[in-house]
């Protein structure tokens, strides 16, 4: 009941503020509940200017930082919110005033249990930046080495949980009296929202990512990353090494120190590319604010709350789709679709090529640099909900950063796409991990992981049968004792012909991919 009556209370004060900003869902429920709709549409009867989703942005903004964290996740989430309302809340900028600087003293002390005097010779009193979970600082370390600080904002914990146990809440109540939103999975988003939040309120996994991604690229003389300073990193601080540089997307200073636009946009693609597809480790917040150029050309990246991450099989699945859409194979791009289980066998796979053509069709014959990767996938994710495809939040993720990547690349040159520059990379990786020998490699390994496992599924299904036979297990009539022992010694022989044809065929395209 407390419970309620708090959450109640809350929204009556969120309700004020999205009706300000007309913001209110009024079609939600304008089909399932009327009354409740018109109730909204009172509240939204002095609408703000704008489309739907910068209202929301609005709204979301003055929520508070639970809400704009929120807008954020919702920003790559085109498949719940529309793509024009994911658009918009793409554009949510992360800025809050910033909180007093005692309070981040007092924090990095408990957190480090040192005095600052003693970390650091010198402290920065003004912020900055700071977001919505947490601030930056710049220091100087006792050795001399000029760092950057991020300290979590005073009690950002309790306050996202509060925010946090309302969406719940509110989420649950939203499946009651609107049955159609259950395969949008509201509790299902605020719950994920939940994990997202508690990894970035734990700068420890931040400074990890920084240091995964960096060792990704070392050696790498065009992408860096800053090093961590880990004894003055902790869960609520962490310490990182400062970038002396700019900001991407101060292109008239950048072209004043001499360097070349294009080229760094190059490195920019490049970069990106070895991140998703060589790594399946990516930087998932790429806009301008986050990357930096040094004076030297280098690009560095910064901020690392946000990371993706997407399995080999799944790099896989992308190379053929980009393959079958470029070569206009739509049988191609169907086919991987039902391969790799994202739309249910029971579909009609003619009927979704069809809607996948729909898609290819309108980019054949237009040069490379006016295709936009990030917006084919969410055409793609568009059409294939229509198919009961299940939602992919890697690929969501993926598709969010490509367009926020292409949007870093147009602040460099307008006229020129990322992709294209970075073109003889992706067709290298193609070739290495779709050609003829790497599907020969791919094949020889499962096989070879195959013929592995054949000993003990046998020493299992006859370890199974002795069990059920001397009463380990299920009682069974003697004949179906004598049925399961004829029937093992059948599987027993089937399978060691298969374990047998397994390590001939591995022999065999072993000498092929030697030949």
């Amino acid at each position: 009941m407390l419970r309620a009556l708090r959450n109640l209370a809350r929204m009556v004060a969120i309700g004020r503020i999205l009706g300000r900003h007309g913001a209110l869902p009024v079609e939600l429920f304008r089909d399932s509940a009327p009354f409740l709709a018109f109730i909204l549409s009172l509240g939204n009867r002095n609408k703000a200017p704008g489309r739907p989703g910068q209202r929301l942005a609005a709204a979301l903004q003055a929520l508070g930082p639970s809400f704009i964290k929120l807008g954020q996740v919702l920003s790559i989430r085109a498949d719940l919110v529309g793509e024009e309302v994911a658009n918009d809340l793409a554009d949510l900028r992360d800025r809050l005033p910033p909180f007093p600087a005692d309070d981040a003293r007092a924090i990095i002390e408990a957190e480090l249990e040192r005095p600052i005097a003693e970390l650091y010779t010198r402290f920065d009193d003004q912020a900055v930046a700071a977001a919505s979970i947490a601030q930056v600082h710049f220091a100087q370390t006792p050795d001399g080495r000029l760092v950057a600080v991020k300290v979590l904002r005073p009690g950002i914990e309790r306050a996202f949980q509060q925010d946090i146990d309302l969406l719940l809440w509110l989420a649950d109540w939203a499946v009651r009296v609107q049955p159609k939103l259950r395969r949008l999975k509201p509790v299902a988003v605020v719950e994920t929202f939940a994990r997202t939040v508690a990894l970035e309120m734990d700068l420890r996994m931040e400074a990890a990512a920084a240091s995964e991604l960096a060792g990704n690229f070392t050696g790498d003389a065009t992408f860096g990353v800053p090093s961590i300073d880990w004894d003055r990193t902790a869960k609520r601080v962490m310490t990182q090494e400062r970038i002396i540089g700019f900001s991407i997307d101060k292109v008239e200073e950048i072209r004043a120190a001499g360097l070349e636009t294009d080229q760094l946009l190059a490195h920019a693609a490049d970069a990106f590319f070895n991140q998703v597809f060589r790594d399946g480790f990516f930087h998932a917040d790429m806009h301008p604010g986050n990357m930096f150029v040094t004076p030297q050309g280098r690009l560095v990246a910064v901020d690392f709350g946000i990371m993706g991450r997407i399995d080999r099989q799944t790099r896989l699945y992308l190379a053929d789709m980009l393959i079958g859409f470029l070569n206009r194979d739509y049988d191609l791009v169907a086919k991987v679709h039902f391969d790799a289980g994202f739309v249910p066998a029971t579909q009609d796979q003619e009927l979704f090529k069809q809607a996948v053509r729909s898609i290819g069709e309108p980019l054949h014959g237009r040069p490379l640099s006016d295709i936009s990767v990030g917006r084919l996938l969410a055409q793609l994710f568009a059409v294939t909900e229509k198919f009961q495809m299940e939602t992919q939040p890697q690929l969501l993720l993926l598709q969010k950063s490509m367009l926020t990547a292409e949007g870093m690349g147009r602040v460099l040159n307008p006229h020129v796409n990322m992709w294209d520059l970075s073109r003889p990379l992706i067709e290298r990786w193609m070739i290495e991990n779709r050609g003829p020998e790497a599907r020969i490699a791919d094949l020889i390994g499962n096989i070879t992981g195959i013929a592995r496992r054949l000993p003990g599924l046998i020493r299992d299904l006859e370890r199974t049968a002795n069990m059920l036979a001397e009463g380990g297990g299920l009682r069974l009539h003697p004949e179906s004792v004598l049925a399961l022992a004829a029937v093992r010694e059948r599987e027993g022989r089937r399978w060691r012909r298969l374990g047998w044809a397994a390590l001939l065929l591995a022999a065999a395209g072993l000498v092929l991919a030697v030949l």
